[in-house]
């Protein structure tokens, strides 16, 4: 996939405007998982799971999203193997971006997402939740949780940057 599709997490500050929200995605082959950060880009929470139709009307769903919630980028799993080749989920993943970008000029990051739902599943099964509730959770838990990934290494390049480029976020005076 070429830059014009995607880009990297580094260069999301310089593409999102103060305030707007980064969508999380959890892009199954049945339901994709949603969730949002906040405004501040600190916390990630899950949102809902959508169950798959067609790509159209599953894209019109997620813009239907990125809009009511102001959303300025998207964040989207990438199922990678282990040994971080990429197999049919990966290149399906990569096909879904291709094609959500041509609906919508907002930006999209792919990031790595393995063992987001394990990791998703382990915690709920240690708070006691029933199967079917899992189930009907799970989703929507690895999208919160891919997203707060990137809203992790966000905040550490934050961190890093010398004061003069920190990103411009609502919560954070400059002098």
């Amino acid at each position: 996939m070429t830059a014009q599709h995607t880009i990297p997490v580094e260069d999301l500050a310089g593409r999102m405007k103060t305030g707007q929200r980064l969508l999380g995605l959890d892009l199954g082959t049945k339901t994709i998982g949603m969730a949002l950060s906040d405004p501040g880009l600190r916390i990630a929470t899950p949102l809902r799971t959508i169950r798959r139709t067609k790509f159209s009307k599953d894209a019109a769903e997620l813009l239907a999203v990125c809009e009511r919630e102001n959303v300025g980028a998207i964040v989207l799993g990438l199922p990678l193997n282990m040994n971080a080749t990429e197999g049919p989920r990966a290149q399906a993943t990569r096909a879904f971006a291709r094609n959500l970008k041509r609906m919508s000029d907002l930006p999209i990051v792919l990031w790595d997402e393995r063992l987001s739902t394990a990791a998703v599943e382990r915690v709920m099964i240690a708070a006691d939740l029933s199967r079917a509730k899992r189930a009907e959770k799970i989703d929507a838990a690895a999208a919160g949780f891919i997203l707060q990934g990137v809203l992790d290494r966000l905040a550490g390049l934050r961190r890093d940057a010398p004061s003069s480029k920190r990103f411009n976020r609502p919560d954070r005076v400059h002098r």
